[in-house]
């Protein structure tokens, strides 16, 4: 009985240092993912491409709902977007898609 122990214990020991080890290699392709994609966007603000966050948040301010909560900046197809999140005094939400290139808003959707 003994060793049936001893084993089951070891199997759960590899079984937990495994699920550790999968979930710590996750974390590092996602950090090295986000790096990349963070490289993506300077060289994109550096070449002119898009609008630095600055610039975007001075032009579009004044025509946001409400508070910025989050921003995403993603290239679809070569057409570079900003997305924020913002909720609005009543503590509603709002998606807010704006031109990266031109800085003009193109949508706002309530969540």
């Amino acid at each position: 009985m003994w060793h049936v122990m001893t084993l089951g214990r070891i199997f759960r020991k590899s079984t937990l240092a495994a699920a550790v080890f999968a979930m710590m290699s996750g974390a590092v392709a996602a950090r090295d993912q986000d790096d990349a994609h963070r490289d993506e966007i300077r060289r994109a603000v550096e070449a002119g491409e898009i609008h630095p966050l600055a610039d975007i948040l001075k032009a579009v301010r004044e025509k946001l709902p409400g508070e910025v909560a989050r921003v995403k900046v993603e290239n679809k197809g070569g057409h570079w977007q900003y997305e924020f999140r913002v909720v609005d005094n009543q503590g509603r939400l709002f998606e807010v898609y704006v031109n990266a290139q031109s800085a003009e808003i193109e949508r706002v959707k309530e969540k």
